[in-house]
Order: C-alpha cells, then sequence, then structure tokens
C-alpha cells in the first residue's frame, strides 16, 4: 500500500511540471537564433510565413519551405541546395513558449540525434 501512495504521489508531482506551449504565437514573425560554436557565439535571423522561411546567418541568406505538422512541429526544407546534406529535411518540434521566444528541438528528418535551441521573437 506505500508503495502504491507513493507511487501515486509521484505521478501527480510530475503531472504538474507542465511547460506552456502557445504555438500558434510562434508560426509567423521575425526571429533570432543564437548559439555558441568554437566558443564564440553566433546568430541567425529568420523571418517565417506560415509557408516560407528566410534565414540570414553570416551575411547568407538561405530559403526554405515550412510544412506544419501540427501547432508545435513543422518540417523545413531548403528550396535551392547546394549539396547532399542541404537536401535533407529538418524536423521542428517547440517544446516550451513564453512572452519573448520558445525552446525548440531539432534534426533531420529520421535522425535520432536531436539538439535543442532558444529562440528569440522578435517582432
Amino acid at each position: 500500500m506505500k508503495k502504491l501512495t507513493l507511487l501515486l504521489f509521484a505521478l501527480i508531482i510530475v503531472s504538474c511540471n507542465t511547460h506552456e506551449r502557445n504555438c500558434s504565437d510562434f508560426k509567423t514573425g521575425k526571429f533570432e537564433f543564437t548559439q555558441e560554436i568554437d566558443g564564440k557565439k553566433q546568430s541567425s535571423i529568420t523571418i517565417r510565413t506560415d509557408s516560407m522561411q528566410i534565414e540570414t546567418y553570416n551575411g547568407k541568406t538561405d530559403t526554405a519551405s515550412v510544412r506544419w505538422v501540427n501547432d508545435c512541429e513543422f518540417v523545413l526544407r531548403k528550396l535551392h541546395p547546394k549539396t547532399m546534406n542541404e537536401r535533407k529535411a529538418i524536423s521542428i518540434t517547440i517544446l516550451s513558449t513564453n512572452e519573448k521566444g520558445y525552446t525548440f528541438e531539432y534534426s533531420f528528418v529520421g535522425d535520432a540525434k536531436k539538439q535543442r535551441g532558444t529562440v528569440t521573437k522578435l517582432d
């Protein structure tokens, strides 16, 4: 009986830890993604409509199509890939949101190795 009570208590605690996900607030707009690469902070600016995304990184601009799977998941596919690696679609899942931006998880479609990042909405 004690084990059942502890299990029930643990489930209640875990279920109370929910993340806010107002994903529809981030389907379109202007965003900034900052990450550290080789010890240096790098950032990219992205403008997203409901079906297109234009990203500028290190002075280079790439355009991708956006296909929304549901309110919190979408797939990006570059429109003009130059390499075989750029031909791979990228799956993005929004994990949590706040008033300034969202935390997401991304990987190539079908790849089990996922990475995380945080995006700030600029407008």
